[in-house]
């Protein structure tokens, strides 16, 4: 580990945490909170992000879910909301996967379907191996974004450049593969407890490090 990075990142980490903890509170409400329907926001939010920016594809969600169209449009009537969201036609389309994935008797089911894990990674490998779309990166985001995925790395671009300055990993990976990624969350994980920045906190540290900004 660099001793300087991270005197860096645990300055910076106490000047963030109380709005990263404010942060982590409204991602932890719209699980306790939340419609069926802010639930399949945040997934569809996620299916989305790969290789797009975030700043685009929330947008994205608020004009389909403006319109109805989250819940009710087809998979042509979604692509032409997605302006700027890259590969837009095949989200779409998992987007109404999705959707009828966790539908039961015409009715959204998130909180039944993820409430029976017994816990964050068990749902993870279910909602890689099962819904079209999300890989480890995406299925830990949209769990942490609605409050159920604090222990699992979200492993974008900005935080593997930030493990590789902190010296948690020694490169960026040209890919992902399970293994390596795997491998990457315990590294990560041990950094967390190293350094005493909880796991839930260090996504959103390091991604505001990078952006200027806590987001989502």
């Amino acid at each position: 580990m660099n001793p300087d990075q991270i005197d860096q990142i645990l300055a910076f980490h106490a000047a963030q945490k109380e709005a990263i903890e404010a942060r982590l509170a409204d991602f932890r409400r719209i699980w306790a909170l939340g419609s069926e329907q802010d639930l399949f926001a945040e997934l569809a939010f996620c299916i989305l992000t790969p290789q797009s920016r975030a700043r685009t594809c929330w947008p994205a969600i608020e004009r389909l879910r403006g319109c109805d169209l989250l819940f009710a449009g087809s998979a042509g009537e979604i692509l032409e909301k997605l302006s700027n969201v890259r590969f837009r036609e095949r989200k779409a389309g998992y987007i109404v996967a999705a959707r009828n994935q966790f539908s039961r008797d015409g009715r959204l089911s998130l909180r039944s379907i993820l409430g029976g894990f017994p816990n964050p990674f068990a749902a993870r490998e279910w909602l890689v191996e099962n819904v079209m779309g999300l890989g480890y990166k995406e299925a830990g985001h949209f769990l942490r974004n609605i409050g159920l995925g604090e222990e699992l790395a979200i492993l974008d671009r900005h935080i593997l450049k930030n493990l590789v300055i902190l010296g948690v990993i020694d490169q960026v990976p040209a890919s992902l593969t399970r293994k390596r990624y795997l491998d990457i969350e315990r590294r990560m994980i041990e950094f967390s407890k190293a350094t005493g920045i909880p796991m839930g906190h260090l996504d959103l540290l390091l991604w505001s490090k990078e952006t200027g900004e806590i987001f989502k």
